[in-house]
This record gives structure tokens, sequence and C-alpha cells, in this order.
């Protein structure tokens, strides 16, 4: 019951104002993890547009958004292999509003730079990989390979001639690239370029002979009978992809590498958040139209969690440092 005399009834008002101000303003805090999304999430791809990451990034974005009613959207900071980008990140706010978007690449840091401006370890913490795709070589639909080992006879003819495109020195294209050659006993000649979609209009513009990259960076032009690929890695070929062999088949002894995508956030970002953006994207791995995105270009739509995304960095950082030391690569 109310009080009726007038101070004490002032005084009840103001202490009851005062009990809701602090349960709201404890529920407001609570809304920051358990509301999320509440504003427009920015994903960086530390890439130019075209590539892989980006493609495969932008059509997660759009799916996203349609699940949680938020905008998603993409800003590609390219430069320094990825490493601009995932700076920009870890330096970020811890609010799940500003995430990064990367692939097997990232594995690769702790071998290419001599000191990062960011803790591999600690600044970045994985969140979920999905779209998992093998990689194509891919030429010209003008050149004269027809086959793989057409463009092999080649390098071995005239060591460090034939050239390839890549989205940077020290990304997973360019040790994947190395590492055929030392499968199959040629030198190629690198060239780097700015991200994968650069790296796709030189072989387009005849500029390089060919890229091995993630088949959703080629896929169109290939569709497009623009470009054509001589060989995918893994142990079979890709349904999209039917009459390209694997680079077994096509008479090299190496399955070549499985690429994915994944996102990162800051460290300290709740954790709440980062549940919710797993289930979120685990939802969109599972629907018909990711799927059927992905088969397209020859990946695979499943998502894992930060754990299981933890130990294949591990894994991959630790075997990508063989290939490295065979190259001689030099740390920037």
């Amino acid at each position: 019951m109310t009080p009726k005399h007038p101070r004490t009834n002032l005084h009840w008002i103001q202490l009851t104002t005062l009990a809701l101000f602090i349960a709201a303003s404890g529920s407001s805090g609570a809304q920051t993890d358990t509301a999320w999304p509440s504003k427009p999430v920015k994903i960086v791809v530390p890439y130019g547009p075209g590539g892989a990451v980006d493609v495969v990034t932008r059509k997660l974005a759009q799916k996203l958004t349609e699940q949680t009613g938020q905008s998603f959207y993409i800003e590609n900071k390219a430069g320094g292999t990825g490493t601009i980008g995932a700076n920009q990140v870890a330096r970020a706010e811890a609010d799940g509003y500003t995430l990064m978007a990367n692939d097997t690449t990232f594995s690769l840091l702790p071998h290419i730079f001599k000191k990062l401006p960011f803790d591999v370890n600690q600044d970045l913490v994985p969140v979920s990989a999905f779209v998992f795709a093998p990689m194509a070589l891919a030429v010209n639909a003008s050149a004269p390979y027809t086959q793989l080992q057409d463009l092999l006879a080649a390098a071995k003819r005239e060591p460090n001639r034939v050239s390839y495109g890549t989205g940077g020195p020290g990304t997973t294209p360019h040790f994947a690239t190395e590492a055929l050659g030392i499968a199959a006993g040629v030198n190629f000649m690198h060239v780097p370029f700015k991200g994968a979609g650069e790296a796709t209009q030189a072989v387009l513009s005849n500029t390089v002979d060919f890229q091995i990259a993630s088949p959703a960076g080629v896929m169109g032009n290939v569709k497009g009978g623009k470009m054509r690929v001589l060989a995918v890695s893994g142990d079979k070929r890709v349904n999209a992809l039917p009459d390209a062999p694997t680079f077994a088949e096509a008479g090299v002894r190496w399955n070549g590498v499985v690429n994915w995508t994944g996102l990162w956030a800051p460290k300290n970002t709740p954790a709440p958040v980062l549940q919710k953006l797993q289930a979120e994207i685990a939802k969109a791995m599972a629907s018909a139209d990711l799927k059927a995105f992905a088969d397209n270009m020859g990946a695979e739509a499943r998502q894992i969690g930060a754990s299981d995304m933890a130990k294949m960095l591990k894994d991959s950082t630790e075997a990508w440092g063989k290939v490295v030391t065979h190259t001689a690569f030099e740390k920037q």
C-alpha cells in the first residue's frame, strides 16, 4: 500500500524511480550481449574485392542480414598480406560489430613476418570457419596449356619463365603453388598482386600464365568461357568442375590444399555475442541457398566452432612451416 503522508509518499516515489532506473540500466547492459546485433555489423575483408574470401563473405553477409534483420556489410582493406585489415579489427572495439574474414592464409602469418602489429594468438579470436573449398589451377582459355602436364613441361623447359599470380607474397595461393613446384620438380615465377581478384584479372589479360585460387574466385570466368581449370586439389573431383582432374589424376603426387573461410573477432568480445554469431553462421550454412552456392563453386558449406577452428589453425601453421622452410622464404 502507498504511504499517505506527502513527504513519505515523495520519498517512496524517488526510491521507486531510482530502483527502476538501476534495473533499466542493468537490463540495458545485458542487452549489449543478448540483443546483438542491434546495429549494422562490419566485416573487414583484408584483401581486394573479387577474391575467394570476398566472394564467400559477401554471400554469408547477405544471409546473416536476412536472418537477423540487421545489415552485415563488407569493407575491403587490402595490403600487407591481410595484416592491414587484420590489425584494424584487432584494434577495434570488442562489441561484435567489427569482425574480420580471412582464410587459410591467416595461419601463414607467423612464417611471413618477423614482427606483426598484433598478436596472432591473442588479439584476434577464432569465431567460426565455413565454406571449405579445394584449390583450382586456372589458366586463360586461350592459353596453349590444355592440361596440367603441358604447363609443367613448359616450366621444365624454361625454369622461372612460366608465371603465376597471387594476392601477395606469403598468401595461401603463393605457398600452395610453391608446394606444387616442389612436388612436380619445377620452378615458377611468382608475380604478386594486392588481391586474388587482381591476380585473376592478370590471368584474363595474359599478364601471367596461371593462378591457383579457390574455385569461388574463378568459377564465373570458367563458366563464362574465359578461363580453364587444369587441376583441382583434394582427393576427388569437384561436382561443379567435373572435367577438371585432381592433381594426382593429372600426374602429380600432390593432393594440394583445401582452403576455408572463417571469421575472427577482437579479443574480449562477449561470449554471448560470439555464441549467437556461431549459431547464425551454422544456420546459414545449413540453408539450401548457401549449400547450393557452395556446391556451385566446388565447395562444401559447413560450419565448425571456435575450438575446432583454433586447432585447425594450429595444425595448418605447423604444416605450412615445412613448405616455407623448403622454399627458403625470407620473412618480411
